[in-house]
Protein backbone atom coordinates (compact mmCIF):
# COMPACT_ATOMS: atom_id res chain seq x y z
CA UNK A 1 0.00 0.00 0.00
CA UNK A 2 1.71 3.19 -1.21
CA UNK A 3 0.92 6.67 0.15
CA UNK A 4 -2.70 5.86 1.04
CA UNK A 5 -4.83 8.80 2.20
CA UNK A 6 -8.46 8.71 3.31
CA UNK A 7 -10.65 11.46 4.71
CA UNK A 8 -14.11 11.29 6.31
CA UNK A 9 -15.41 14.84 6.33
CA UNK A 10 -13.14 16.85 8.60
CA UNK A 11 -11.35 13.73 9.89
CA UNK A 12 -8.15 12.64 8.13
CA UNK A 13 -8.21 8.91 8.91
CA UNK A 14 -5.11 7.97 6.85
CA UNK A 15 -2.38 10.38 5.74
CA UNK A 16 0.06 9.10 3.07
CA UNK A 17 0.40 5.68 4.69
CA UNK A 18 2.89 3.29 3.11
CA UNK A 19 2.77 -0.35 4.22
CA UNK A 20 4.86 -3.22 2.83
CA UNK A 21 4.16 -6.76 4.02
CA UNK A 22 6.35 -9.71 3.09
CA UNK A 23 4.64 -12.89 1.91
CA UNK A 24 4.43 -15.72 4.42
CA UNK A 25 4.86 -13.52 7.50
CA UNK A 26 2.74 -12.35 10.43
CA UNK A 27 2.71 -8.54 10.36
CA UNK A 28 1.32 -6.61 13.32
CA UNK A 29 -0.53 -3.31 12.93
CA UNK A 30 -0.99 -1.42 16.19
CA UNK A 31 -2.13 2.00 17.31
CA UNK A 32 -4.54 3.76 19.61
CA UNK A 33 -8.28 3.76 18.95
CA UNK A 34 -8.78 6.12 16.03
CA UNK A 35 -5.18 5.82 14.78
CA UNK A 36 -6.41 4.72 11.33
CA UNK A 37 -5.36 1.07 11.31
CA UNK A 38 -8.86 -0.37 10.80
CA UNK A 39 -9.56 2.19 8.07
CA UNK A 40 -6.36 1.15 6.30
CA UNK A 41 -7.32 -2.53 6.45
CA UNK A 42 -10.86 -1.72 5.32
CA UNK A 43 -9.35 -0.06 2.22
CA UNK A 44 -7.32 -3.21 1.57
CA UNK A 45 -10.48 -5.33 1.91
CA UNK A 46 -12.56 -3.02 -0.29
CA UNK A 47 -14.95 -1.61 2.31
CA UNK A 48 -13.57 1.87 1.59
CA UNK A 49 -11.74 3.31 -1.38
CA UNK A 50 -8.67 5.46 -0.83
CA UNK A 51 -8.77 9.12 -1.83
CA UNK A 52 -5.13 8.89 -2.90
CA UNK A 53 -2.49 6.21 -3.22
CA UNK A 54 -2.12 2.80 -4.82
CA UNK A 55 -2.11 -0.91 -3.90
CA UNK A 56 -0.06 -3.79 -5.22
CA UNK A 57 -0.83 -7.43 -4.40
CA UNK A 58 1.84 -10.03 -5.17
CA UNK A 59 3.67 -7.50 -7.32
CA UNK A 60 0.68 -6.46 -9.46
CA UNK A 61 -1.09 -3.07 -9.27
CA UNK A 62 -4.75 -3.61 -8.33
CA UNK A 63 -7.89 -1.59 -7.78
CA UNK A 64 -10.14 -2.90 -5.01
CA UNK A 65 -13.65 -1.44 -5.32
CA UNK A 66 -15.34 -3.92 -3.00
CA UNK A 67 -14.88 -7.00 -0.87
CA UNK A 68 -15.75 -9.26 -3.82
CA UNK A 69 -12.63 -8.03 -5.64
CA UNK A 70 -10.56 -8.41 -2.47
CA UNK A 71 -11.66 -12.03 -2.09
CA UNK A 72 -10.89 -12.69 -5.76
CA UNK A 73 -7.36 -11.35 -5.11
CA UNK A 74 -6.93 -13.79 -2.22
CA UNK A 75 -7.57 -11.32 0.59
CA UNK A 76 -9.77 -12.41 3.52
CA UNK A 77 -10.80 -10.55 6.66
CA UNK A 78 -11.98 -11.77 10.07
CA UNK A 79 -13.73 -8.96 11.92
CA UNK A 80 -13.65 -8.31 15.65
CA UNK A 81 -17.43 -8.81 15.79
CA UNK A 82 -18.04 -12.02 13.89
CA UNK A 83 -20.00 -11.91 10.63
CA UNK A 84 -21.94 -15.14 11.16
CA UNK A 85 -25.62 -16.07 10.89
CA UNK A 86 -26.22 -17.64 14.28
CA UNK A 87 -29.21 -19.93 13.55
CA UNK A 88 -27.39 -21.53 10.59
CA UNK A 89 -24.92 -24.39 10.96
CA UNK A 90 -21.19 -23.79 10.71
CA UNK A 91 -21.15 -25.51 7.32
CA UNK A 92 -23.98 -23.37 5.95
CA UNK A 93 -22.23 -20.21 7.16
CA UNK A 94 -19.14 -21.11 5.14
CA UNK A 95 -21.22 -22.00 2.07
CA UNK A 96 -23.46 -18.90 2.25
CA UNK A 97 -22.85 -16.78 -0.84
CA UNK A 98 -20.35 -19.27 -2.28
CA UNK A 99 -22.54 -22.28 -3.07
CA UNK A 100 -20.75 -24.61 -5.53
CA UNK A 101 -23.99 -26.21 -6.85
CA UNK A 102 -27.63 -25.22 -7.28
CA UNK A 103 -28.81 -28.29 -5.37
CA UNK A 104 -28.17 -27.63 -1.65
CA UNK A 105 -27.57 -31.26 -0.70
CA UNK A 106 -24.91 -31.59 -3.39
CA UNK A 107 -23.40 -28.21 -2.45
CA UNK A 108 -23.16 -29.25 1.22
CA UNK A 109 -21.36 -32.47 0.28
CA UNK A 110 -18.80 -30.57 -1.81
CA UNK A 111 -18.25 -27.90 0.87
CA UNK A 112 -17.98 -30.49 3.66
CA UNK A 113 -15.27 -32.39 1.78
CA UNK A 114 -13.25 -29.22 1.15
CA UNK A 115 -13.64 -28.04 4.75
CA UNK A 116 -12.57 -31.39 6.18
CA UNK A 117 -9.43 -31.24 4.03
CA UNK A 118 -8.77 -27.68 5.20
CA UNK A 119 -9.25 -28.66 8.85
CA UNK A 120 -6.74 -31.49 8.46
CA UNK A 121 -4.21 -29.13 6.84
CA UNK A 122 -4.58 -26.27 9.33
CA UNK A 123 -5.67 -27.89 12.59
CA UNK A 124 -8.75 -25.65 12.68
CA UNK A 125 -11.32 -27.95 14.27
CA UNK A 126 -14.98 -26.88 13.91
CA UNK A 127 -18.18 -28.93 14.37
CA UNK A 128 -19.73 -28.32 10.98
CA UNK A 129 -23.31 -29.40 11.72
CA UNK A 130 -23.78 -27.41 14.95
CA UNK A 131 -25.67 -24.07 14.78
CA UNK A 132 -23.29 -21.16 15.26
CA UNK A 133 -25.32 -19.91 18.22
CA UNK A 134 -24.34 -23.10 20.08
CA UNK A 135 -20.60 -22.80 19.36
CA UNK A 136 -18.22 -21.31 21.95
CA UNK A 137 -16.48 -18.11 20.93
CA UNK A 138 -13.14 -19.81 20.21
CA UNK A 139 -14.79 -22.19 17.76
CA UNK A 140 -16.57 -19.27 16.06
CA UNK A 141 -13.19 -17.62 15.62
CA UNK A 142 -11.84 -20.75 13.93
CA UNK A 143 -14.95 -20.87 11.73
CA UNK A 144 -14.35 -17.31 10.51
CA UNK A 145 -10.77 -18.19 9.57
CA UNK A 146 -11.96 -21.36 7.81
CA UNK A 147 -14.55 -19.31 5.92
CA UNK A 148 -11.82 -16.99 4.62
CA UNK A 149 -9.50 -19.86 3.69
CA UNK A 150 -12.34 -21.70 1.92
CA UNK A 151 -12.71 -18.65 -0.30
CA UNK A 152 -9.02 -18.85 -1.23
CA UNK A 153 -7.48 -16.27 1.13
CA UNK A 154 -3.69 -16.07 0.87
CA UNK A 155 -3.64 -12.77 2.77
CA UNK A 156 -5.61 -12.94 6.01
CA UNK A 157 -6.56 -9.80 7.98
CA UNK A 158 -7.47 -10.41 11.64
CA UNK A 159 -9.06 -7.51 13.56
CA UNK A 160 -8.57 -7.89 17.34
CA UNK A 161 -8.81 -11.70 17.11
CA UNK A 162 -8.18 -12.36 20.81
CA UNK A 163 -10.48 -9.68 22.28
CA UNK A 164 -13.06 -12.28 23.39
CA UNK A 165 -10.85 -15.37 23.73
CA UNK A 166 -9.66 -17.10 26.89
CA UNK A 167 -5.88 -17.49 27.39
CA UNK A 168 -6.16 -21.14 26.31
CA UNK A 169 -8.10 -20.19 23.16
CA UNK A 170 -5.55 -17.46 22.42
CA UNK A 171 -2.68 -19.95 22.70
CA UNK A 172 -4.50 -22.33 20.34
CA UNK A 173 -5.12 -19.49 17.85
CA UNK A 174 -1.43 -18.57 17.87
CA UNK A 175 -0.50 -22.17 17.04
CA UNK A 176 -2.92 -22.03 14.11
CA UNK A 177 -1.57 -18.71 12.83
CA UNK A 178 2.01 -19.99 12.95
CA UNK A 179 0.91 -23.05 10.99
CA UNK A 180 -0.81 -20.84 8.40
CA UNK A 181 2.33 -18.71 8.10
CA UNK A 182 4.47 -21.78 7.64
CA UNK A 183 2.28 -22.97 4.75
CA UNK A 184 2.64 -19.59 3.03
CA UNK A 185 -0.34 -17.56 4.24
CA UNK A 186 0.34 -13.89 5.00
CA UNK A 187 -1.33 -12.67 8.20
CA UNK A 188 -2.07 -9.02 9.05
CA UNK A 189 -2.81 -8.78 12.78
CA UNK A 190 -4.60 -5.73 14.22
CA UNK A 191 -4.41 -5.82 18.01
CA UNK A 192 -4.03 -3.64 21.09
CA UNK A 193 -2.14 -6.34 22.98
CA UNK A 194 1.55 -5.61 22.61
CA UNK A 195 2.60 -8.88 24.24
CA UNK A 196 0.84 -10.70 21.40
CA UNK A 197 2.72 -8.62 18.85
CA UNK A 198 6.05 -9.50 20.45
CA UNK A 199 5.15 -13.20 20.78
CA UNK A 200 3.70 -13.80 17.32
CA UNK A 201 4.73 -11.23 14.72
CA UNK A 202 7.70 -11.09 12.37
CA UNK A 203 7.33 -7.32 11.79
CA UNK A 204 5.22 -4.48 13.14
CA UNK A 205 3.81 -1.16 11.93
CA UNK A 206 2.71 1.45 14.48
CA UNK A 207 0.17 4.11 13.49
CA UNK A 208 -0.68 7.33 15.29
CA UNK A 209 -3.14 10.01 14.15
CA UNK A 210 -3.47 8.40 10.72
CA UNK A 211 0.27 8.16 10.00
CA UNK A 212 2.93 5.47 10.29
CA UNK A 213 5.32 6.38 13.12
CA UNK A 214 7.26 3.10 13.37
CA UNK A 215 7.82 0.25 10.92
CA UNK A 216 10.41 -2.39 11.76
CA UNK A 217 11.19 -6.08 12.29
CA UNK A 218 9.98 -7.34 15.67
CA UNK A 219 13.58 -8.08 16.66
CA UNK A 220 14.37 -4.35 16.46
CA UNK A 221 11.80 -3.15 18.99
CA UNK A 222 10.45 -3.77 22.50
CA UNK A 223 7.22 -3.52 24.48
CA UNK A 224 8.17 -0.11 25.89
CA UNK A 225 9.21 1.23 22.49
CA UNK A 226 5.93 0.10 20.89
CA UNK A 227 3.86 1.64 23.70
CA UNK A 228 5.71 4.95 23.45
CA UNK A 229 5.35 5.00 19.65
CA UNK A 230 1.60 4.34 19.91
CA UNK A 231 0.84 7.05 22.45
CA UNK A 232 3.60 9.57 21.73
CA UNK A 233 4.89 9.53 25.29
CA UNK A 234 6.07 7.08 27.90
CA UNK A 235 3.19 4.94 29.20
CA UNK A 236 2.96 3.81 32.81
CA UNK A 237 1.17 0.52 33.38
CA UNK A 238 1.48 -2.06 36.13
CA UNK A 239 1.91 -1.52 39.83
CA UNK A 240 4.80 0.88 39.35
CA UNK A 241 2.26 3.35 38.01
CA UNK A 242 0.90 4.06 41.49
CA UNK A 243 2.54 4.09 44.87
CA UNK A 244 -0.42 4.53 47.20
CA UNK A 245 -1.35 1.36 49.06
CA UNK A 246 -4.94 0.49 49.84
CA UNK A 247 -6.40 1.48 53.18
CA UNK A 248 -9.47 -0.77 53.54
CA UNK A 249 -12.25 0.68 55.64
CA UNK A 250 -15.85 -0.22 56.42
CA UNK A 251 -17.64 -3.11 54.72
CA UNK A 252 -19.72 -1.70 51.84
CA UNK A 253 -20.92 -4.96 50.25
CA UNK A 254 -21.09 -8.49 51.58
CA UNK A 255 -22.32 -11.58 49.74
CA UNK A 256 -22.95 -14.85 51.57
CA UNK A 257 -23.15 -18.33 50.03
CA UNK A 258 -24.52 -17.28 46.65
CA UNK A 259 -25.79 -20.22 44.59
CA UNK A 260 -27.11 -20.04 41.05
CA UNK A 261 -28.05 -22.68 38.48
CA UNK A 262 -28.95 -22.04 34.85
CA UNK A 263 -32.15 -23.08 33.05
CA UNK A 264 -30.77 -26.60 32.55
CA UNK A 265 -29.91 -26.97 36.22
CA UNK A 266 -26.16 -26.60 35.71
CA UNK A 267 -24.57 -24.85 38.73
CA UNK A 268 -23.01 -21.51 37.78
CA UNK A 269 -22.29 -20.17 41.26
CA UNK A 270 -21.40 -22.51 44.15
CA UNK A 271 -21.57 -21.03 47.67
CA UNK A 272 -19.77 -17.82 46.70
CA UNK A 273 -19.02 -15.44 49.56
CA UNK A 274 -17.09 -12.19 49.33
CA UNK A 275 -16.69 -8.86 51.08
CA UNK A 276 -15.84 -5.45 49.62
CA UNK A 277 -14.37 -2.74 51.85
CA UNK A 278 -14.18 0.98 51.30
CA UNK A 279 -10.84 1.99 49.84
CA UNK A 280 -9.87 -1.20 48.00
CA UNK A 281 -9.88 -2.78 44.56
CA UNK A 282 -10.70 -6.49 44.57
CA UNK A 283 -9.80 -8.41 41.44
CA UNK A 284 -11.61 -11.53 40.27
CA UNK A 285 -9.45 -13.80 38.09
CA UNK A 286 -10.27 -17.04 36.35
CA UNK A 287 -10.67 -18.67 32.98
CA UNK A 288 -13.76 -17.24 31.27
CA UNK A 289 -16.88 -19.27 31.92
CA UNK A 290 -16.17 -20.16 35.54
CA UNK A 291 -18.91 -18.01 37.06
CA UNK A 292 -17.44 -14.52 36.84
CA UNK A 293 -20.18 -13.20 34.54
CA UNK A 294 -22.93 -14.71 36.69
CA UNK A 295 -21.35 -13.20 39.81
CA UNK A 296 -21.50 -9.72 38.29
CA UNK A 297 -25.11 -10.26 37.21
CA UNK A 298 -26.16 -11.35 40.69
CA UNK A 299 -24.29 -8.59 42.56
CA UNK A 300 -25.65 -5.88 40.20
CA UNK A 301 -29.25 -7.08 40.48
CA UNK A 302 -29.62 -8.38 36.92
CA UNK A 303 -30.28 -11.93 38.19
CA UNK A 304 -31.51 -13.35 41.48
CA UNK A 305 -29.71 -16.38 42.90
CA UNK A 306 -31.47 -19.50 44.17
CA UNK A 307 -29.75 -19.22 47.55
CA UNK A 308 -27.61 -16.83 49.54
CA UNK A 309 -27.86 -13.27 50.78
CA UNK A 310 -26.47 -9.84 49.92
CA UNK A 311 -25.86 -6.88 52.18
CA UNK A 312 -25.38 -3.48 50.51
CA UNK A 313 -24.88 -0.73 53.04
CA UNK A 314 -27.68 -1.14 55.57
CA UNK A 315 -29.96 -3.05 53.19
CA UNK A 316 -30.15 -6.85 53.10
CA UNK A 317 -31.49 -8.90 50.18
CA UNK A 318 -32.52 -12.53 49.87
CA UNK A 319 -33.54 -14.51 46.75
CA UNK A 320 -37.29 -13.94 47.13
CA UNK A 321 -36.75 -10.16 47.28
CA UNK A 322 -33.50 -9.56 45.45
CA UNK A 323 -31.80 -6.33 44.54
CA UNK A 324 -32.75 -4.74 41.21
CA UNK A 325 -30.55 -2.35 39.18
CA UNK A 326 -32.66 0.75 39.89
CA UNK A 327 -32.54 0.09 43.64
CA UNK A 328 -28.82 -0.61 43.37
CA UNK A 329 -28.25 2.86 41.96
CA UNK A 330 -30.13 4.50 44.83
CA UNK A 331 -27.93 2.53 47.26
CA UNK A 332 -24.73 3.72 45.59
CA UNK A 333 -23.85 0.69 43.47
CA UNK A 334 -22.91 1.15 39.81
CA UNK A 335 -22.10 -1.47 37.17
CA UNK A 336 -19.93 -1.32 34.04
CA UNK A 337 -21.03 -4.48 32.18
CA UNK A 338 -18.69 -6.92 30.46
CA UNK A 339 -20.33 -6.49 27.05
CA UNK A 340 -20.67 -2.79 26.34
CA UNK A 341 -22.62 -3.43 23.12
CA UNK A 342 -25.28 -5.71 24.60
CA UNK A 343 -25.68 -4.12 28.03
CA UNK A 344 -23.75 -0.88 28.21
CA UNK A 345 -25.05 1.12 25.27
CA UNK A 346 -27.91 1.35 22.79
CA UNK A 347 -25.80 1.60 19.66
CA UNK A 348 -28.33 3.47 17.45
CA UNK A 349 -28.79 6.11 20.20
CA UNK A 350 -26.88 9.37 20.20
CA UNK A 351 -24.06 9.48 22.74
CA UNK A 352 -26.02 11.78 25.03
CA UNK A 353 -28.88 9.30 25.18
CA UNK A 354 -26.56 6.38 26.02
CA UNK A 355 -24.79 8.58 28.60
CA UNK A 356 -27.91 8.97 30.74
CA UNK A 357 -29.30 5.43 30.55
CA UNK A 358 -30.46 4.40 34.00
CA UNK A 359 -29.90 7.91 35.37
CA UNK A 360 -32.50 9.75 33.30
CA UNK A 361 -34.79 10.22 36.31
CA UNK A 362 -32.25 12.33 38.20
CA UNK A 363 -33.55 15.75 39.12
CA UNK A 364 -31.05 17.57 36.94
CA UNK A 365 -32.29 15.68 33.87
CA UNK A 366 -36.00 16.27 34.41
CA UNK A 367 -38.64 18.26 36.20
CA UNK A 368 -41.23 17.32 38.77
CA UNK A 369 -43.79 17.10 35.99
CA UNK A 370 -41.85 14.18 34.47
CA UNK A 371 -40.65 15.94 31.31
CA UNK A 372 -37.05 15.18 30.37
CA UNK A 373 -34.55 17.96 29.68
CA UNK A 374 -32.47 16.95 26.63
CA UNK A 375 -30.43 20.15 26.76
CA UNK A 376 -29.29 19.38 30.31
CA UNK A 377 -28.50 15.81 29.27
CA UNK A 378 -26.40 16.95 26.31
CA UNK A 379 -24.51 19.46 28.47
CA UNK A 380 -23.84 16.77 31.10
CA UNK A 381 -22.63 14.38 28.40
CA UNK A 382 -20.27 17.02 27.00
CA UNK A 383 -18.82 17.46 30.50
CA UNK A 384 -18.41 13.68 30.91
CA UNK A 385 -16.68 13.48 27.54
CA UNK A 386 -14.24 16.21 28.52
CA UNK A 387 -13.58 14.63 31.92
CA UNK A 388 -13.03 11.12 30.50
CA UNK A 389 -11.33 12.15 27.26
CA UNK A 390 -14.00 10.59 25.02
CA UNK A 391 -13.17 11.27 21.38
CA UNK A 392 -14.69 12.81 19.38
CA UNK A 393 -16.40 15.07 21.93
CA UNK A 394 -19.69 15.12 20.12
CA UNK A 395 -22.75 14.24 22.24
CA UNK A 396 -24.87 14.10 19.07
CA UNK A 397 -22.79 11.39 17.40
CA UNK A 398 -24.39 7.94 17.29
CA UNK A 399 -23.00 5.58 19.96
CA UNK A 400 -22.04 3.00 17.33
CA UNK A 401 -19.72 5.50 15.63
CA UNK A 402 -17.26 5.68 18.53
CA UNK A 403 -14.29 3.32 18.73
CA UNK A 404 -14.40 0.54 21.31
CA UNK A 405 -12.12 2.36 23.73
CA UNK A 406 -14.17 5.55 23.57
CA UNK A 407 -17.41 3.58 24.01
CA UNK A 408 -15.88 2.04 27.13
CA UNK A 409 -14.85 5.42 28.51
CA UNK A 410 -18.37 6.75 27.88
CA UNK A 411 -19.94 3.87 29.86
CA UNK A 412 -17.43 4.30 32.68
CA UNK A 413 -18.08 8.06 32.76
CA UNK A 414 -21.83 7.45 33.03
CA UNK A 415 -21.47 5.04 35.92
CA UNK A 416 -18.82 7.06 37.75
CA UNK A 417 -20.55 10.44 37.47
CA UNK A 418 -22.97 9.49 40.25
CA UNK A 419 -19.97 8.87 42.57
CA UNK A 420 -21.05 5.37 43.63
CA UNK A 421 -19.78 3.82 46.83
CA UNK A 422 -19.42 0.43 45.08
CA UNK A 423 -18.43 -0.02 41.43
CA UNK A 424 -18.62 -3.39 39.69
CA UNK A 425 -16.55 -3.52 36.49
CA UNK A 426 -16.48 -6.37 34.00
CA UNK A 427 -13.55 -6.58 31.55
CA UNK A 428 -12.70 -2.86 31.94
CA UNK A 429 -10.26 -2.68 29.03
CA UNK A 430 -11.42 -5.37 26.58
CA UNK A 431 -10.56 -4.20 23.06
CA UNK A 432 -9.10 -0.95 24.42
CA UNK A 433 -5.78 0.61 23.36
CA UNK A 434 -2.86 1.09 25.71
CA UNK A 435 -3.39 4.83 26.20
CA UNK A 436 -7.03 4.29 27.17
CA UNK A 437 -6.01 1.39 29.45
CA UNK A 438 -3.71 3.72 31.36
CA UNK A 439 -6.53 6.28 31.66
CA UNK A 440 -9.19 3.78 32.80
CA UNK A 441 -6.86 2.22 35.37
CA UNK A 442 -6.09 5.66 36.78
CA UNK A 443 -9.80 6.43 37.16
CA UNK A 444 -10.47 3.14 38.95
CA UNK A 445 -7.61 3.81 41.37
CA UNK A 446 -8.93 7.33 41.97
CA UNK A 447 -12.33 5.89 42.93
CA UNK A 448 -10.62 3.54 45.37
CA UNK A 449 -8.51 6.35 46.84
CA UNK A 450 -11.66 8.44 47.32
CA UNK A 451 -13.07 5.71 49.59
CA UNK A 452 -15.03 3.59 47.15
CA UNK A 453 -14.96 -0.18 46.72
CA UNK A 454 -14.18 -1.47 43.23
CA UNK A 455 -14.69 -5.06 42.07
CA UNK A 456 -12.85 -5.80 38.81
CA UNK A 457 -13.51 -8.95 36.79
CA UNK A 458 -10.88 -9.41 34.08
CA UNK A 459 -9.58 -12.25 31.95
CA UNK A 460 -6.25 -10.39 31.69
CA UNK A 461 -3.93 -11.45 34.52
CA UNK A 462 -1.69 -8.44 33.82
CA UNK A 463 -4.65 -6.18 34.52
CA UNK A 464 -5.54 -7.96 37.76
CA UNK A 465 -1.93 -7.74 38.96
CA UNK A 466 -1.75 -4.05 38.04
CA UNK A 467 -5.00 -2.98 39.70
CA UNK A 468 -6.03 -5.24 42.56
CA UNK A 469 -5.21 -4.95 46.25
CA UNK A 470 -6.35 -8.53 46.76
CA UNK A 471 -7.44 -11.20 44.30
CA UNK A 472 -10.19 -13.82 44.29
CA UNK A 473 -9.82 -16.69 41.85
CA UNK A 474 -12.92 -18.45 40.53
CA UNK A 475 -12.98 -22.04 39.28
CA UNK A 476 -16.12 -24.01 38.31
CA UNK A 477 -18.42 -21.46 39.91
CA UNK A 478 -16.70 -21.27 43.28
CA UNK A 479 -13.96 -19.28 44.93
CA UNK A 480 -10.82 -21.39 44.53
CA UNK A 481 -8.69 -19.07 46.65
CA UNK A 482 -7.96 -15.55 47.81
CA UNK A 483 -4.53 -13.90 47.84
CA UNK A 484 -3.26 -10.47 48.91
CA UNK A 485 -1.57 -8.76 45.99
CA UNK A 486 1.90 -9.12 47.50
CA UNK A 487 1.51 -12.92 47.28
CA UNK A 488 0.21 -12.86 43.70
CA UNK A 489 2.04 -13.82 40.55
CA UNK A 490 0.88 -15.18 37.21
CA UNK A 491 2.10 -18.62 38.28
CA UNK A 492 0.27 -18.54 41.63
CA UNK A 493 -2.98 -17.33 40.07
CA UNK A 494 -2.61 -19.81 37.21
CA UNK A 495 -2.40 -22.70 39.67
CA UNK A 496 -5.64 -21.60 41.35
CA UNK A 497 -7.32 -21.08 37.98
CA UNK A 498 -6.37 -24.66 37.12
CA UNK A 499 -8.11 -25.98 40.24
CA UNK A 500 -5.22 -26.21 42.73
CA UNK A 501 -5.95 -25.13 46.29
CA UNK A 502 -4.41 -22.04 47.83
CA UNK A 503 -1.47 -22.82 50.10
Amino acid sequence: MDRISKRFGAVQANREVTLTVAAGTVHGIVGENGAGKSTLMSILYGFYQADEGSIEVEGRPVRIDGSRQAIALGIGMVHQHFMLVEPLSALDNVMLGAEPHWRLSTARDVVRERLQALMRETGLAVRLDVPVEDLPVGERQRLEILKALYRGARILILDEPTAVLTPQETAALFITLRQLRDRGTTVLLITHKLKEIMALCDAVTVMRAGEVVLDCPISATSLDALAEAMVGRRVQLGRDAHTASAQPGAVLLQAENLALADALGVPRLRQVSLTLHAGEIVGVAGVSGNGQSELLEVLSGLRAPQAGALRLGDARFEPAHWLDPARARTLGLAHVPEDRHRRGLVLPFAAWESAVLGYHRLTRYGSRTGWLRPTAMREATAAMMADYDVRPRNPLLRSSKFSGGNQQKLVLAREAQARPRVLLVGQPTRGVDIGAIEFIHARLRAMRDAGGAVLVVSSELDEILALADRVLVMDRGGIAGELPIEHCSEAALGRLMAGATAS
